[in-house]
């Protein structure tokens, strides 16, 4: 168990003008030292051409995943992940390539052969395994609220929430469409990454929503019992996790309490293969996210009860409260990977 973090500079990430190569090396050569700087020796990175506005999707070649591995390594940091590029965590009528999320074929087949072809060039290079989401609503907010010493707090409230219309262009999903989606696309890619023995990382809904759905979608994937349902979807050790502990807290009523159910739940079956060290205040419907030492779950207590399960991955930083100073998001970055480290070090200490 280690401090890890989400790594590269991406290529319009926020709609930013395009970057040199020559400009792009050298922010990441920046990031790189950043985290070094704090300790972080584990990461999972991004690929770094990639933007989900696009037809023709950046895949991970072999020579990507070599040059970025060797890049990272440069600066003492280890790649154990990164993320799919054609399984993003965006909305459906933000996102370009769709299809698999759409049930809409044969392009879903064209785009799960590249998530297959991606997992082998992975396994060429080194990469033991890749994160994804299986979204169309993306991540759910309905504004910020004031937080500590100048910050402001990402927040959901439910009964606030007014989407741009009132359905998608994916229109009305059910559970039962989402699900035969979901297992189309697990019956096709997990027996590839159990071949070449690469972990794919699956991230929980953020939010999940209420039964009757948000903009005519149910999200099965925004629940305890979700999350039993898809692992247990073409069973393999190489099936598991992304778990988010802000995420899986904002799905819950008790947060607290209930996060080491969950974590010992899918902790003694191997299938927690990453860590976003996140914390809210709130539950279901209604949460903030805040600093990592000031919100509802105690995440020392969850260090404990991940080293319980024996996890042997990475703790992360996932999203951060942001304020108005130069850097902010470096800023709580570097908050929370000495948090997790403090955390992690306690842990080792209390098992003796």
């Amino acid at each position: 168990m280690h401090v890890g973090t989400q790594g590269s500079i991406r290529q319009h990430r926020r709609g930013g003008p395009e970057l040199s190569p020559e400009e792009l090396d050298e922010m990441q050569t920046q990031r790189l030292q950043f985290f070094s700087r704090y300790g972080v020796e584990h990461a999972c990175a991004y690929h770094p051409t990639h933007q989900r506005q696009q037809e023709h999707y950046s895949i991970w070649t072999v020579e990507d995943l070599e040059k970025t591995r060797d890049l990272y390594e440069k600066h003492g940091i280890s790649l154990d992940m990164v993320a799919m590029t054609l399984l993003d965590s965006s909305h459906v009528d933000r996102e370009s390539r769709p299809s698999i999320m759409l049930g809409k074929s044969p392009e879903r087949d064209r785009d799960i052969e590249a998530i297959n072809e991606m997992t082998v060039n992975c396994a060429k290079a080194g990469i033991p395994a890749w994160k994804y989401n299986l979204s169309l609503l993306g991540v759910l907010r309905t504004g910020r609220t004031p937080g500590r010493g100048g910050s402001s707090y990402s927040t959901w409230k439910l009964n606030e929430a007014k989407p741009d219309t009132p359905l998608t262009q994916a229109g009305v999903v059910t559970e039962e469409m989402a699900w035969e989606r979901i297992t189309y696309l697990l019956d096709r890619v997990i027996p590839v990454c159990e071949e070449y023995k690469v972990r794919a990382a699956c991230h929980p809904h953020d939010p999940g929503v209420p039964a009757e759905g948000y903009q005519g979608i149910e999200r099965v994937l925004g629940s305890f019992d979700g999350l039993k349902k898809l692992v247990s979807i073409n069973e393999s050790p190489y099936h598991g996790l992304n778990m988010c502990l802000g995420t899986m807290a904002e799905n819950l009523d008790n947060p607290d309490e209930e996060i080491h159910d969950v974590i010992r739940y899918f902790g003694t079956r191997k299938k927690l293969f990453n860590i976003h060290f996140r914390n809210i205040k709130g539950g279901r419907n209604e949460f903030q996210e805040v600093f990592v030492d000031n919100g509802d779950v105690d995440m020392l207590q969850a260090t404990l009860t991940l080293a319980e399960v024996d996890y042997p991955y990475m703790l992360m930083p996932d999203h951060v409260p942001g304020h108005q100073d130069p850097a902010a998001g470096l800023q709580s970055h570097a908050f929370t990977y000495g948090y997790i480290k403090a955390c992690v070090a306690a842990a080792e200490k209390m098992a003796g």
